[in-house]
């Protein structure tokens, strides 16, 4: 017995020691090659936003105020250990449904939509707070019990995502819904979701088209559904953004026609240049190889994401990094279909690209979780 303890703290001493001799930023708890690819990605939006902007240097003095705010969010949230995270899952989950159910209450409008909740002081959407807390509750939830989850954890799981995307579809706010959705779908899945279940999903969710268009869907909703089957029924309507992104786009060859001379962009024909649409000024201004560049750079921002879930020892954190990272790769997968004009136009930026606080406050949380995930791992084995 005396031996084995013996050994046991031999081994203690190896890893503290190890983790004393890691590097600065490990120490402080920094994933290095990730957080360098992130901030070489905000710095490249920073001269795509300029062009896209129209040459305003205020827009792009205020974008760089939230790439230091959003790498100060990083480097913060990745102190924390991901045990704190998973004790404040259901206090944050509940706090968010509260926040929706009063914006339904009281929630300001803008164009015609309830999203906005007026505290006073700040002035809040509460549905973006679930593209994290939505993950963080699922993952939280199933890591308690064995993994893959019963029936009856599931059934809950599935619950526990369909009350605040019910809530965010009254705003009504597809595009987040859908995100949100998504988000919670992906950590059930990871979880270990039986195929039976997905298949269940599928013919529910066909089940469910008749009653989402007839009594779910706004008009200009559906219309946005018939401009991508068909963008030239209405080309200088609800066709018009859809038609100039393609034309963007298909003019930037393969080098582009160069920086800050986007025809489509410098000319205004292009509609929401710097926000949903700033992947079309990317594409013809700097064509195939911007283009190359561009999904360089995600590949190996998911690449490392899927390298750190794959190490995570605990069920909790493996479900919580892969369904961050999956969520990120399906904000990149939408913006450029919808600009691309193979999915409806439903307001998904482009991640660190577009410009927004409000996606890169809740992206930048979601990443300094994972490299806390990564960089406290070696801590926690002997911490609990």
């Amino acid at each position: 017995m005396r031996s084995e303890i013996a050994a046991d703290k031999a081994s203690l001493g190896k890893v503290n020691t190890k983790v004393e001799k890691g590097g600065f930023f490990f120490r402080h708890h920094i994933d290095t090659p990730l957080l360098a690819a992130l901030i070489v990605l905000m710095l490249l939006s920073l001269f795509i936003l300029y062009s896209a902007s129209g040459r305003d240097s205020a827009m792009v003095i205020r974008k760089c105020i939230h790439t230091a705010g959003a790498i100060a969010l990083i480097v913060t949230f990745a102190q924390i250990p991901p045990k704190y995270f998973a004790k404040m899952s259901f206090y944050l989950y509940v706090t968010g449904l509260v926040l929706l159910v009063l914006v339904e209450l009281f929630g300001d409008i803008s164009k015609g939509a309830q999203r906005w909740l007026n505290l006073g002081v700040v002035r809040v959407q509460p549905s973006e707070i679930f593209k994290v807390v939505m993950p963080l509750a699922v993952a939280a939830f199933l890591s308690k019990s064995p993994i893959p989850p019963k029936t009856i954890n599931t059934l809950i799981s599935l619950v526990i995502v369909g009350m605040p995307t019910a809530l965010i579809l009254m705003e009504p706010d597809l595009g987040t819904a859908g995100l949100v959705a998504a988000s919670g779908f992906i950590a059930v899945f990871l979880a270990g979701l039986s195929w039976w279940w997905i298949l269940l999903g599928i013919g529910a969710a066909a089940a469910a088209v008749p009653v989402m268009w007839n009594f779910v869907l706004h008009d200009y909703q559906k219309q946005r559904i018939f401009t991508l089957l068909d963008p030239t029924s209405d080309p200088l309507g609800a066709g018009y953004h859809i038609i100039q992104s393609k034309i963007a786009i298909g003019s930037g060859g393969f080098y582009g026609k160069g920086w800050l001379e986007g025809s489509q962009s410098q000319l205004d024909f292009l509609p929401e240049p710097h926000t949903d649409f700033i992947f079309a000024v990317l594409s013809e201004e700097t064509g195939l190889v911007g283009f190359i560049i561009l999904m360089a750079l995600y590949c190996f921002i998911i690449w490392r994401c899927v390298v750190i879930t794959m190490k995570a020892r605990e069920n909790f954190e493996r479900i919580l990094s892969g369904a961050f990272t999956f969520t990120f790769m399906f904000y990149i997968f939408v913006n450029i279909g919808m600009v691309s004009g193979i999915l409806p136009v439903v307001g998904v930026p482009l991640p660190f690209v577009s410009y927004g606080g409000t996606s890169m406050t809740t992206l930048s949380v979601s990443f300094g979780i994972i490299m806390s995930i990564h960089t406290h791992k070696k801590v926690m084995i002997f911490g609990k």
